[in-house]
């Protein structure tokens, strides 16, 4: 290679310029993420603070009263982490909130596996394994690091440095934490997650294909909202064949569904 004039930059400026490229989506090097574990790790613990502290917005389900649901919303977590085939198992809190929320049909889960689950998405749906695949889907988001790339593009590294690092100002925490709850995936991210959904329900009992029964309800209620924690593409439909058809690609055997253990902790919810 010729040089005919040496330009110098700062390497901290080139450093940052070549993550943040490496940070769009697709494959490749859109696989590279700026930020360390420890990073993901305290992201979500001071959005899960914000949510702590905000019960208007977030009215978590207490905990007193309710041992029954939340014993079991955290045992469809375990059946999924024990399945051999979440990568950080291990390096995430994984930690498990209700939202008593019934009029919405949502779940999300935070960098770090700080997981939270709507009453409405519980009430919506028929069977544990529909809700262990939805889970499994925000579980993947996290698993697969796919909020602090996202997050980078939208938002800068500084912001998420600060916050990570618990320096930022609180309208910037508000305005953090909002984003990532509400945070809409690229299409690769999407569908990696409802893959991973698969994969990882494959190690269980479960039927693989749970999260499909999800779009397959919505279907059958005439196409409805779809909730900002699965909107991005492909469109429902697509999803449903997708689900199914990595289920048999993977040769997963399950067919636990759990209909009627689910419908008594439905019961349990006002």
């Amino acid at each position: 290679m010729f040089l005919t004039k040496k330009i110098i930059y700062p390497v901290s400026i080139l450093l940052i310029a070549f993550m943040l490229s490496a940070c769009k989506g697709g494959g490749g090097l859109g696989k590279f993420n700026l930020f360390p574990l420890s990073d993901d790790i305290a992201l979500g613990k001071q959005v899960s603070q914000q949510i702590e502290n905000d019960p208007k917005q977030f009215p978590l389900l207490k905990e007193q009263g309710n041992e029954e649901v939340y014993r079991y919303i955290r045992g469809i977590t375990r059946k999924i982490l024990n399945s051999g085939r979440v990568k950080h198992k291990d390096d995430f809190v994984w930690q498990v909130k209700i939202i008593d929320d019934i009029k919405t049909l949502n779940a999300f889960c935070t960098p770090g596996g700080y997981i939270y689950v709507y009453t409405g998405l519980i009430k919506f749906l028929d069977s544990e394994d529909q809700l262990a695949g939805v889970m499994g889907h925000e579980i993947a988001h996290a698993d697969l690091r796919h909020s602090t790339r996202q997050m980078t593009k939208a938002f800068g590294v500084q912001t998420l440095l600060s916050v990570a690092t618990g320096k930022a100002d609180p309208g910037t925490m508000e305005q953090i934490g909002m984003a990532l709850i509400n945070l809409k995936f690229s299409r690769s991210h999407e569908t990696e997650s409802d893959n991973n959904s698969v994969h990882y329900l494959c190690g269980t009992g479960y039927n693989a294909a749970g999260a499909a029964g999800f779009f397959e309800k919505i279907q059958s209620q005439g196409g409805g909202k779809v909730p900002a924690f699965m909107s991005t593409h492909p469109n429902p439909e697509n999803r449903v064949e997708n689900i199914h058809a990595k289920a048999q690609e993977m040769g997963c055997r399950g067919k636990e569904r759990n209909t009627s253990k689910y419908n008594q902790i439905k019961n349990l919810l006002k």
